[in-house]
């Protein structure tokens, strides 16, 4: 069933590039591997075997990840909010519709370069890390976790209508972003 010997040398890469793909952290993706597996071995006698040993230590890593966003989240200063809202305010007009300087643009990716996608994968992981925490967690956890909106909610303890707020305006934030440097 369970092998503690054998986890670091057959589950730790994988984990590792799972934490660092949501954290952007070298050495906090690191911490939160260990974490994982002390944590598992903490509650190696609560393992049911319903899931592969993979996806039962996958999941414990998720919670601490979790656990990551909303630490950050709780830290949240007013004016982290407010100056990323600042950066919002250019982009409609008094009709509510795009301003023309302001309005979506072609990316131009078209081919399938990996050296461009590398490229974009940075600046993309660099304009995450602009974002309000709240609102990079929430962005992380809808689109890279793919997580459920109302178990996002739970988790983050925001309301259902607060959450499509952040999401808009992380959109908005990372448009800007990317239309900035990337193009």
């Amino acid at each position: 069933m369970l092998n503690p010997h054998l986890w670091v040398s057959t589950h730790a890469d994988y984990l590792y590039a799972f934490a660092i793909t949501r954290i952007n952290d070298e050495e906090m993706a690191k911490d939160l591997v260990q974490e994982t597996f002390l944590a598992a071995l903490e509650k190696v006698n609560s393992f049911e075997g319903k899931s592969s040993e993979r996806t039962w230590l996958t999941a414990i890593l998720r919670n601490k990840i979790v656990d990551v966003y909303r630490k950050k989240a709780s830290g949240l200063k007013g004016n982290d909010v407010t100056a990323a809202e600042r950066e919002q305010e250019d982009f409609f007009g008094d009709d509510g519709h795009w301003l023309n300087k302001s309005g979506p643009k072609e990316f131009g990716i078209t081919d399938n370069d990996h050296l461009v996608a590398k490229e974009f994968e940075t600046i993309l992981k660099g304009c995450l890390q602009k974002l309000p925490a709240l609102w990079m967690a929430v962005f992380t956890m809808k689109h890279i976790e793919e997580e459920p909106t109302d178990v996002i909610c739970a988790q983050m303890k925001v309301s259902a209508s607060n959450f499509w707020v952040i999401i808009h305006r992380a959109k908005l934030n990372l448009r800007a972003c990317l239309q900035k440097n990337w193009i």
